[in-house]
């Protein structure tokens, strides 16, 4: 079949699916798709900013989509189900297919920023990045090692349970289908670490028998490597997808503060994922495993980190005639994290006697740390009548941390056993008649901290240490109520309430950990965060896109902060504190237009008054890490002679970098491109700039400053065969 737009024009990204809303293929560069069904063969034709086409097929035929008044259909994660813009309290965004497979950024946390308000804990790429400030900030919440926010594929959490830090190269890129982002606690159905919202990864299922295959190279050394290949036969799937990513990276010390000690930070990573699946009428049964390297080197010759990570979910979704449907994930993870440290000194080496800043480093410590977790997930809900809709679940998470520390200033050699679980169970119920939407959730956890144990190498045997791992449980109730009232066809208006929660990771409580020239020191007295927030919002839909303008306040209680305990020290000394409060309220802008058949245009904009709102300590300061002023503007051309030219630009305004408010990062703006031209329908050419303006970016001063990525390039190919090349 083929699929155009109004005009005529092939329409690429459309999916056809079956009755039961599983996928059956996607139209390519010129809108063809092909699959396999019995005549007639009933299925549903859906793309961003066109109605959607249900029919029945008998041969091969042309289907044109009209302009929809939704620009685009989206399921709400945050109400696991699926409600339409103006019918939804949350403010949710999407990134499809298309908008992640044009992007000029080669990682998924740098796809990421094509949506404003979305930041990593510090502004550099994952690309040079240490692990431990790779969190994630919505809302103008912030983040330090640990997310406020949290990731899921699959319904399976993928925040790192040692530092509730995020692994972005660990899904293999073609294996990701979209993306969904919703701002705002989420506490009440996802447990811990929601407070600023969910990001949520839907992984590719297999669907026809084709195979796909990148490959780019750029400047620094950057490679990009990424195939995947899947079959469907009859009621079974498999898919198979595998990744390499490298850099030779750069120097992130700003070129007036380098020193003999510096060099190029860098990763060097591998990932591959296997899924299987088998359809039996309306139940799907599932198997997946993952597996992930990482090796990086974080600017001098001794700080470098390692991470092997395996992954294995399973589980199935079953749906009744009547759309009742229950969801049944069990899945684990086996971790192994690596990580050294040292202190920089401004003392002249023996191989440069006339040096006096950062001449050499000295080893202060090895880290070993084993990980393993267990958890499962099940979620059901059931129509009542045609306006009420209940849902309910419960799931549970179980860590366990092994710290083996070796220090190299006096110390000595520890190791540290630490077990926590987290155990919830949620149920809402949501209510649509006429022209309102009324949602109301609840949700209680158990979170514990437990079993732990620390013990000191005496050089003959090990020994408990003076002071062991305090033991602690809480009980959390975290509730939610959203309202959507629809003002004629195109407006509605909107408004929610929350609670949410984040409990302290086991990385927070016991490890110490440095990022450049600042120490932080763990605290095991720390509790769980507290947030209460509201939102209110109007929404527009129109044949010529969708916009959003928001309203948001939240207050986060006893938030887990690096507090600076000594900022004249070498390095830098700090500690994992709860403080009093801290608050983010401001507005929120979003839109998703479609001015012409074959141009997409999407961004926003963010106003964050973020700031230490109750305490003793840092009160009035700026939250470190957030700038008041966020904006994005993404243009995005699609024509099947030319192919695809997509333009990205993004402004930052200034922020602090430290919770004294000290060290201020000025504002940016960046602007990246991609484009692509398809040569029939199995082989394409693409090539990608980021940074073209080659603005210095500055991503922290504590106290040297460190820059983010210059201008680069890549280019590269892509290749399909079987029914994706059709």
């Amino acid at each position: 079949m083929v699929v155009e737009d109004a005009s005529g024009a092939a329409l690429a990204g459309a999916q056809i699916a079956d009755t039961a809303g599983k996928p059956l293929a996607r139209s390519d560069g010129e809108g063809r798709a092909s699959f396999a069904c019995a005549v007639p063969c009933p299925v549903r034709i859906s793309a961003p900013g066109f109605a959607p086409q249900s029919l029945s097929l008998t041969s091969t035929t042309t289907i044109r989509l009209q302009p929809s008044a939704s620009a685009q259909e989206i399921t709400v994660t945050a109400y696991r189900a699926p409600l339409g813009e103006l019918e939804s309290p949350a403010s949710t965004r999407q990134l499809t297919p298309s908008a992640l497979r044009s992007t000029a950024a080669v990682t998924l946390d740098g796809k990421m920023r094509q949506l404003p308000g979305v930041e990593l804990f510090r502004r550099s790429s994952s690309l040079v990045a240490n692990p431990t400030s790779q969190g994630v900030s919505l809302r103008g919440l912030g983040s330090t090692s640990a997310s406020r926010t949290l990731v899921t594929e699959d319904d399976v959490p993928l925040n790192d349970p040692l530092g509730g830090w995020i692994h972005w190269n660990e899904i293999p890129e073609l294996a990701i289908r979209e993306i969904e982002v919703v701002r705002g606690g989420a506490s009440d159905l996802y447990g811990s670490s929601a407070i600023g919202g969910v990001i949520s990864v839907i992984p590719a299922q297999p669907t026809a028998s084709a195979a796909e295959l990148t490959s780019s190279y750029g400047a620094e050394g950057t490679f990009d490597e990424d195939m995947l290949a899947q079959t469907a036969h009859g009621p079974w799937g498999l898919l198979g997808a595998a990744g390499v990513l490298g850099t030779d990276g750069y120097i992130q010390e700003a070129p007036t503060q380098r020193g003999p000690v510096d060099q190029p930070s860098n990763v060097h990573s591998q990932n591959a994922l296997v899924e299987a699946d088998r359809q039996r009428g309306r139940l799907r049964l599932l198997a997946r495993t993952s597996a992930f390297n990482e090796w990086r080197h974080n600017g001098t010759p001794y700080q470098v980190n390692g991470t092997r990570l395996l992954r294995y979910a399973t589980g199935g979704d079953w749906k009744s005639a009547g759309n009742a449907a229950i969801d049944l994930r069990l899945y684990g993870s086996d971790e192994r994290y690596r990580q050294t440290f040292s202190s920089i000194s401004n003392l002249p080496t023996p191989a440069d006697p006339a040096c006096t800043y950062r001449c050499g480093e000295t080893p202060t410590k090895y880290s070993f740390v084993p990980i393993n977790e267990l958890g499962a997930a099940a979620h059901w809900s059931q129509p009542l009548g045609a306006g009420l809709l209940l849902l309910a679940g419960a799931d549970a998470r179980d860590i366990r941390v092994w710290d083996e520390e070796q220090s190299f200033t006096g110390s000595g050699t520890t190791d540290l056993h630490d077990h926590q679980r987290d155990s919830g169970a949620y149920a809402e119920a949501m209510w649509v008649h006429r022209a309102w939407t009324l949602t109301a959730a609840g949700r209680m956890d158990w979170f514990q901290n437990y079993d732990g144990r620390e013990f000191q190498w005496t050089g003959s045997a090990w020994t408990p240490s003076a002071t062991q791992p305090p033991q602690f449980g809480q009980r959390l109730f975290d509730p939610r109520l959203g309202v959507a009232r629809k003002l004629g066809e195109h407006w509605a208006l909107t408004a929610s309430g929350f609670r949410a929660f984040r409990a302290p990771t086991p990385d927070e409580l016991y490890r110490s950990t440095e990022v450049g020239n600042e120490l932080t020191k763990p605290n095991p007295s720390l509790l769980s965060e507290r947030a209460t927030g509201w939102e209110t919002g109007l929404a527009a839909q129109h044949s010529w896109g969708t916009v959003r303008a928001s309203y948001f306040l939240t207050q986060v209680n006893r938030p887990i902060t690096a507090l600076t305990i000594d900022p004249s020290s070498s390095p830098i000394l700090l500690m994992r504190e709860n403080l009093g409060q801290i608050e983010s309220r401001g507005v929120s802008l979003d839109y998703e237009l479609a001015p012409r058949g074959w141009l997409a245009v999407d961004g926003g904009y963010q106003y964050a008054h973020a700031v230490v709102s109750r305490g003793s300590q840092d009160l009035g300061n700026w939250i470190p890490e957030v700038a008041r002023n966020m904006a994005a503007l993404n243009l995005r051309g699609f024509r099947p002679r030319l192919g695809t030219l997509a333009l990205e630009s993004r402004i930052s305004g200034r922020m602090y970098d430290d919770d004294a408010n000290d060290f201020l990062l000025h504002g940016y703006f960046r602007i990246d491109a991609y484009g692509a031209h398809d040569f029939g329908s199995r082989f394409q050419i693409f090539a990608a700039g980021e940074n073209l303006t080659d603005r210095a970016i500055e991503v922290s001063k504590t106290p040297t400053t460190t820059l983010a990525q210059g201008r680069v390039a890549r280019i590269g190919i892509g290749l399909r065969f079987g029914e994706a090349g059709k």
